[in-house]
């Protein structure tokens, strides 16, 4: 029975019991049912436009997620799940919060049969243990075994479901391509791949398939005047954080002037002080000099007359990526211990070269051969902003899993393949089990196959029967000592069938999978545990007069 109370000394209301509990189920099922739609190789779109009335266009969870503001405290939950599986793994965004709202959902219902959410809670932190161990030790797959055509099949597996699911073939090279490039390997002997040193440029124009892969940093903008070479090898590069404009005087600096001829000499002196500053970085080897704040046209004449290029409003983040791939340090002040001014040439970064391309209508900047790490740069062309914005979401996803594959090794097959199995192991675990947490994992086990349900939904297929003929597959392959192979059995959804997804190709790495379950458990435990919500209302203050 739910309270509405009204105590006398807080102002607000305070819902308990059942009540609040089903009111956040709500919550997150209206959550997920938004993005249930966009699950899988055929699902759909989602146009976003917000108050300034900008669109977006997009299938990605995440993004979709992001975009709404959602209200209901609950409901806020499932978008930040979204937010850590997007920074955790990249990819399965969707997924995730279908299966929290799912494994909600089935909780609720046990609660209302009359049993403790804290069995509950527990028949769930036992069931997602024994799937996460169990799809390490028995679903997963070595990728030794397959070559670099797995890395190729794992980013089309995530970009199937995306805009460029076409064009899969030849944008899964790219990807795969660009990862491989910026290998390296850490202090401690760890093969990394840190994928935030590729840049994605968008440029107009030409169709998605004119996209290509380039040796070299992309800096979205040209040179600062055009008297400046086009191009500059080999190059030494600055990397500054500050303005090269005529110094003015810092506030609250004042000077008493008797003498009116002395007025000129502190313009003077002023103008000299940048000039000095310039004549610093180019006696130190300078030749091109990227700074994130602006470059007057003064203090341009002296780059231009030394030959050099200067590229003054670069990114934050793109400095930093440069920095890191020249060797550069990136330099706030020339300020040093003694309080002169001063550059030392070890602070420049080196590149092969640099130069200026035009891409459609855009100058771009490109730091080719640079010295420490291989930055690579993927110039995407498409027909108009959404496309691009999409195309470029689809990449991060893309470029994440390939980057999980190789670090982790593992990987699993897809089209709910894994789901199936997952289902069919925990419900035959609960029956083992003489404990109340026997009911929560048999629903656990029912919750995990609302993904190959969804995806056959999405296909316009019969979800009853396919789910149906999936769970015969992987009760056979899990009790018949000979039919092992069948594991790996998912869905084909463009021919509404069940086939080997491993041989088909469609694979994912295990790592995403265990992710999804352990984020979405986690959170459905968070939001299971609430059985009391106070809404306090603000006390309007009274004026003292």
């Amino acid at each position: 029975m739910a309270v509405v109370a009204q105590t006398p000394d807080i102002a607000g209301e305070r819902q308990s019991g059942q009540d609040v509990r089903t009111q956040n189920v709500v919550a997150c099922q209206a959550v997920a049912n938004i993005v249930k739609s966009s699950l899988g190789p055929v699902g759909l779109d989602k146009m976003l436009v917000d108050d300034i009335g900008d669109v977006t266009i997009t299938n990605d969870g995440a993004t979709i997620l992001k975009m709404l503001e959602v209200e209901h405290p609950a409901a806020k939950v499932l978008v930040e799940l979204a937010e850590l599986q997007d920074r955790e793994v990249g990819d399965g965004t969707t997924s995730v919060v279908i299966v929290a709202a799912e494994l909600l959902k089935r909780a609720n219902d046990l609660v209302r049969n009359k049993i403790h959410p804290t069995s509950i809670i527990s028949g769930y932190r036992l069931a997602m243990r024994e799937a996460c161990k169990y799809v390490e030790e028995k679903l997963s797959v070595k990728v030794e075994k397959l070559g670099k055509d797995s890395l190729i099949n794992c980013a089309k597996t995530s970009m199937s479901s995306k805009l460029i699911a076409g064009d899969s073939d030849f944008f899964a090279n790219l990807v795969v391509d660009a990862v491989q490039s910026v290998k390296m390997t850490n202090a401690r002997g760890e093969v990394k791949y840190p994928i935030k040193g590729i840049n994605i440029l968008k440029a107009h124009g030409k169709s998605a398939r004119d996209s290509f892969l380039m040796n070299g940093y992309a800096l979205n903008t040209g040179r600062a005047a055009q008297g400046m070479p086009l191009r500059v090898a080999p190059a030494k590069i600055a990397c500054l954080d500050f303005n090269l404009q005529k110094t003015k005087m810092q506030l609250g600096v004042q000077v008493l002037v008797t003498d009116p001829r002395e007025l000129e000499k502190i313009r003077q002196r002023e103008a000299d002080m940048t000039k000095e500053r310039i004549e610093k970085l180019l006696k130190a080897g300078a030749n091109v000099v990227l700074t994130t704040k602006g470059i007057d046209d003064m203090a341009l004449k002296y780059f231009v007359e030394a030959g050099a290029i200067a590229v003054r409003r670069v990114r934050k983040e793109d400095m930093r990526h440069v920095a890191k791939a020249t060797g550069a340090t990136l330099v706030s002040t020339f300020a040093d211990m003694e309080g002169e001014e001063t550059f030392e040439p070890s602070f420049l970064g080196s590149a092969d070269e640099v130069v200026e391309e035009r891409i459609s209508d855009d100058a771009v900047v490109m730091i080719k051969g640079t010295k420490t790490t291989s930055a690579v740069s993927l110039i995407l062309r498409g027909a108009n902003d959404h496309m691009l914005d999409e195309m470029d979401r689809a990449l991060h996803d893309a470029l994440s899993i390939v980057k999980r594959t190789l670090e982790s090794n593992t990987v699993v097959a897809g089209g709910g393949a894994v789901e199936a199995a997952l289902s069919v192991y925990l419900e035959y675990l609960a029956t083992t089990l003489g404990s109340r947490e026997q009911l929560a994992i048999a629903e656990f086990a029912e919750s995990l196959l609302i993904i190959p349900k969804v995806l056959s939904v999405n296909a316009a297929k019969d979800a009853t029967e396919l789910v149906a003929k999936l769970r015969a597959y992987h009760h056979s392959a899990q009790t018949k000592a000979d039919k092992k192979h069948l594991s790996s059995m998912g869905l084909d959804l463009s021919e509404g069938k069940i086939r080997n997804n491993l041989e088909a190709g469609v694979i994912e790495p295990a790592m995403s999978k265990v992710k999804i379950i352990q984020f979405a458990t986690e959170a459905a435990i968070t939001i299971l545990r609430i059985d009391d919500m106070i809404k306090l209302i603000k006390e309007e203050s009274q004026n003292e007069d």
